[in-house]
């Protein structure tokens, strides 16, 4: 599953540094089109979360997994085909339904496996999964110095077949046996609460956890549509600037999650580092209202620094959200809760390209309200999670590792 994750994301490194620029200059897609492109794809997906959740408590993990890599693949490939506004919406919009419901079986496959030692395993998989982010980025990189629509299009194709080899591979691993769905926890558990919801969606306390998670997985759209866009339309900073921010981003998170992850060994721990997690929110957000304004260098380095910031901010998150994700659940539920917990990333696919291309029309104030907003909610979900965790505590081991 490891290879798979770094096949996986090398293909989709090539293609999600320039889709945007791919939208706006083969397919002549304005900024407003492309927004709403990615918003209408991301409502689409969020359907993807809880439907891969109930599918996993039903059907084989492995051949479900290999179903949507092949429905990723159709996918890629038929956005090759058109430039029709309408089409490109349909396709990607089935991409991103078949991205979301494999992330959340492929985050259950993890929970599965790794039982205590799932932060580790978080680390893991997040360093091969950005190494090939950055594999994929650089060759991006290297195809927008041709700067024809072939090689647009050829990266597109490298992200389709990235998919066939996924699904190849996929057949070869082993089906966690369904005995094994209890998740391993500490190792003198406390005893959950004598009365417990009967599922996520009567849930009160996690359903609002998963909505605060939405605005706290909106550091994906800056990277993915954000910087893009402000690189795009700066007439200061440079195009192939867009694609090494990305390469920097996955740089830093195959040397840094590890470390990072230590920090956040426990329930009690990841929930601490909220609060640094709402220092470098708020600082990505300023960073980026300063790169509106000066010259060439001084708009590269304010980019720069943000995609510093908020490359922090994602490595942060990914550690609190993977653990109190399942701190949260109860043992007997975990399809159905992680599905509905997919939903927060699912739903920020729809509404974060909504929200950065806001906050790139209302200025150096958008920016510094959009970092403000996600340093607030840090703090609420900081005391939202107190009282929970106080009751139904869980913990790994601590993270002894120097892989990433």
């Amino acid at each position: 599953m490891l290879w798979i994750a770094l096949v996986d994301r090398t293909g989709s490194g090539l293609w999600a540094a320039v889709s945007v620029l791919y939208f706006t200059y083969v397919a002549g897609l304005s900024v407003a089109q492309i927004g709403t492109l990615v918003a209408v794809a991301g409502a689409v997906g969020i359907a993807g979360a809880p439907l891969g959740g109930r599918m996993a408590d039903r059907l084989p993990l492995t051949r479900v997994l290999i179903g949507l890599q092949l429905l990723r693949t159709l996918a890629a490939f038929a956005l090759l085909t058109t430039d029709d506004y309408a089409l490109l919406v349909a396709f990607s919009a089935v991409g991103s339904f078949g991205d979301r419901a494999a992330n959340v079986l492929t985050k259950l496959y993890a929970t599965r496996v790794s039982g205590p030692d799932r932060v580790r395993y978080q680390a893991l998989n997040r360093t091969v999964a950005n190494a090939g982010w950055a594999l994929g980025g650089l060759a991006a990189a290297g195809a927008l110095t041709i700067g024809t629509t072939a090689a647009y299009q050829w990266l597109l194709t490298g992200d389709a077949l990235s998919f066939v080899a996924v699904a190849l591979a996929t057949a070869r691993c082993g089906e966690p046996p369904s005995a094994a769905r209890t998740i391993a926890t500490s190792k003198d558990p406390a005893p959950a609460p004598a009365t417990r919801p009967a599922g996520p969606w009567r849930d009160r306390t996690y359903l609002a956890y998963v909505a605060t998670e939405t605005v706290l997985f909106l550091d994906d759209a800056v990277f993915k549509v954000g910087l893009p866009l402000c690189v795009v339309h700066s007439e200061q900073a440079p195009h192939g600037l867009a694609p090494l921010l990305m390469v920097l981003n996955n740089v830093m998170v195959v040397t840094l999650q590890v470390p990072l992850a230590r920090l956040g060994a426990t329930t009690a721990a990841a929930r601490a580092l909220l609060v640094p997690l709402s220092v470098f929110s708020a600082l990505g957000g300023v960073l980026l209202a300063l790169s509106a304004t000066g010259g060439a260098t001084a708009v590269t380095l304010f980019l720069t620094a943000a995609a510093v910031a908020f490359t922090v901010t994602e490595m942060l998150h990914a550690t609190v959200s993977w653990e109190l994700s399942v701190a949260l659940a109860p043992d007997t539920a975990q399809g159905g809760y992680l599905g509905v917990h997919g939903l927060a990333q699912a739903v920020q696919r729809s509404v974060g390209p909504l929200a950065v291309t806001a906050a790139i029309a209302a200025g150096p104030l958008g920016w510094t309200l959009f970092g403000a907003t996600m340093a607030t909610t840090c703090m609420f979900q900081h005391c939202l999670v107190r009282e929970r965790l106080t009751h139904h505590a869980l913990s790994v081991p601590p993270v002894t590792v120097s892989e990433h």
